[in-house]
């Protein structure tokens, strides 16, 4: 399975000046090579394929003399992005879905270049550093060692202007002893999770615990001219601000998978479309959704499931809330209804646990195994 480590990187001001101008340089070809498919196809009705857009790059670096401070195959990556945007567009239109063609990029939202081959162009040193070709020797704070073999280099800046290194290596699974316990998981807004076991995860909350420092921080922004030192320096609060919220709930969700992987054998997630729930009838809960991070979190249960020999399946949401766990009735509900009573069969549950309950059952199914019975 590919894996991918990540360690903080800390470049000097020249070295940080170097990093920076890759990424410009692969910026500029990104949109470049954006341009010139789009144009080609507009003017003549030709398709350009990634391989012809390699062919332009020697004669671009040739006009815009500055490129060649870039890194060749980084700048070959940046077409190769260009290429996987077409692609995806494609694959959206045929599939009827919203299209979304690609678009050009800002200099401040293209953060990452690529080395995608290790020969000549990245190796550890004996002191703590990073040989990176065209930027030098970086010092970096590897806090555990990378297994398997590294197939590519990605360097990434974030928002507050820290660097990254991302190795993406190749790694056997590391199976975990097989246990008999299983579990269906709801996701929610009152419990961050409910289990099909009782248990309950409170709901952290993390954007709301920082809203009134992040109001205060917006505040002070919004009253500066743009351009200004003070609008950089308030600027840069709020960007700390936003960071620690994600790395908050970026640890939860890594933290709460590998407690739930490392004790169920199988867990059962709905499959839910939260694009579409945040544009219907629950818009009133955007932010609520938002801070909760669903998708987030079953992509962590997801990928340390495949490295435990686990097993993690989404269901369909459909009825699962109203459906009685106990004899399968149908029970209409509101949202504000929380607690499960079954006229049929008089079951009275919480409205989460049934849904949990219901979960795993489908989940077992999907699986052809039969539901297990509840523990009530």
């Amino acid at each position: 399975m590919r894996k991918t480590f990540k360690y903080r990187l800390f470049p000097a001001k020249a070295q940080a000046t170097s990093l920076q101008k890759q990424l410009d340089c692969c910026c500029w070809v990104y949109n470049k090579t954006l341009e010139v498919r789009r144009g080609a196809w507009q003017n003549g009705q030709e398709s350009l394929s990634r391989y012809d857009t390699h062919k332009l790059l020697p004669a671009w670096k040739q006009e815009e003399e500055w490129l060649n401070e870039g890194h060749a195959q980084a700048m070959q990556d940046a077409q190769r992005r260009v290429d996987l945007a077409f692609r995806a567009f494609f694959r959206r239109v045929k599939a009827g879905q919203k299209p979304g063609y690609p678009r050009f990029k800002g200099i401040d939202r293209y953060d990452s270049f690529m080395y995608p081959q290790q020969k000549g162009n990245w190796r550890f040193l004996d002191d703590g550093r990073l040989h990176l070709s065209k930027v030098g020797d970086v010092k970096i704070k590897v806090h555990r060692p990378i297994e398997g073999g590294a197939r590519t280099l990605t360097i990434r800046r974030d928002t507050v202007g820290n660097w990254y290194a991302c190795f993406s290596c190749i790694v056997e699974p590391k199976p975990l002893p097989h246990t008999d316990q299983v579990a269906g998981v709801d996701v929610g807004l009152t419990y961050f999770a409910t289990l099909s076991s009782g248990e309950q995860i409170d709901n952290p909350r993390f954007f709301k615990r920082d809203q009134t420092t992040l109001a205060k921080a917006q505040r002070r922004l919004s009253k500066d001219a743009k351009s200004t030192s003070g609008c950089r320096e308030h600027k840069r609060v709020v960007q700390h601000i936003h960071q620690r919220i994600a790395n908050r709930r970026y640890d939860f969700a890594h933290q709460t998978s590998r407690r739930l992987i490392n004790q169920y054998q199988l867990l059962a997630f709905e499959k839910l479309d939260i694009r579409d729930m945040q544009d219907g009838n629950w818009r009133s809960m955007n932010r609520s959704i938002g801070d909760a991070a669903w998708r987030q979190f079953t992509q962590c249960c997801s990928s340390k499931a495949e490295e435990a020999s686990r097993t993690v399946v989404f269901v369909d949401p459909r009825n699962t809330s109203k459906m009685c766990s106990g004899c399968g009735e149908i029970v209409p509900k509101s949202l504000s209804d929380r607690v499960h009573v079954c006229p049929q069969c008089g079951l009275e549950i919480d409205r989460d646990h049934n849904a949990a309950l219901n979960i795993l059952a489908l989940g077992l199914q999907s699986l052809g195994a039969s539901p297990r019975s509840s523990p009530l």
